[in-house]
């Protein structure tokens, strides 16, 4: 067993302590994740023109974010993202056109967005993470610094994000932006016993206060309207996801590396 245990939240370590009774309450220090740390540093941001101009992305353009999701999480992710498309091209119009930043899970290698892809090149930009592969599985594949700043300027210059149950949620919160959950099945022989409900009823989705945080997608022929509902009223849909965000990871998010090395010097004092 661990020793000591280092939690985002005092609702995870209510969650610790409920699942695992024998875990003594001074054996967790609650310190927050780093993950979101950089995002409180206006240092890496880059103007829009910067941004557009590195990623080759048209300036008359306005983009949403498709974080897409790794093949066991999301195995139709493919046909989700090809949904969102066609939901993004009928929002297109004379006076606004938009487009799709789509940025892969980072630990996902495979093909299969490719004909996706391919067919929609006038309105996909791909920006691939810029993550370290040390190795063949998933936790060989590390981050980078370089990578922090991508992210941190992808969610700056889109309007907001579509995924399946990504913690991206939060990402976008602390830059006061919009959430859309992908919440439909779709048909897929390869994988038919698959389906949204097996992500959306994992323990930690009850952590959601109010359950507005995100814009809920429950089918394809709904994704225009909600997208278009999602960026003509912003403030509710990321209020409630700062309220989440809040209960499941220790406020201020910029200090937790700082609650960590506390945490290290009092157990070393033990």
């Amino acid at each position: 067993e661990i020793d000591y245990y280092f939690v985002w939240s005092k609702h995870m370590k209510n969650e610790l302590m409920f699942y695992y009774p024998y875990i003594n309450e001074n054996q967790i220090f609650i310190t927050g994740t780093p993950q979101f740390e950089k995002h409180v540093d206006e240092t890496l941001l880059m103007s829009k023109e910067d941004f557009f101009r590195e990623n080759n992305l048209d300036l008359q353009t306005k983009y949403i974010c498709y974080s897409g999701d790794d093949i066991t999480t999301s195995p139709n992710d493919p046909q989700y993202l090809q949904d969102t498309a066609e939901a993004i091209r009928k929002l297109s119009s004379i006076k606004v056109r938009y487009g799709i930043i789509f940025r892969r899970c980072p630990v996902d290698f495979s093909n299969r967005f490719d004909k996706v892809l391919e067919n929609n090149n006038d309105i996909i930009k791909v920006i691939e993470p810029k993550w370290k592969k040390l190795g063949d599985v998933w936790n060989t594949i590390l981050p980078t610094k370089e990578d922090f700043i991508l992210q941190i300027n992808t969610i700056k210059h889109t309007e907001m994000v579509v995924n399946l149950g990504s913690s991206m949620v939060f990402d976008y919160a602390t830059q006061q932006k919009p959430c859309a959950y992908i919440n439909y099945d779709v048909l897929n022989t390869e994988y038919p016993n698959w389906s949204v409900k097996n992500i959306y009823n994992f323990v930690h989705f009850r952590s959601m206060p109010n359950k507005n945080a995100v814009v809920w997608l429950n089918s394809p022929d709904e994704i225009a309207e909600k997208i278009e509902m999602a960026l003509s009223n912003q403030k509710a849909t990321v209020t409630a996801a700062k309220e989440w965000f809040e209960k499941i990871n220790q406020h201020p998010i910029d200090q937790a590396s700082q609650r960590m090395i506390s945490s290290i010097e009092k157990i070393t004092l033990k």
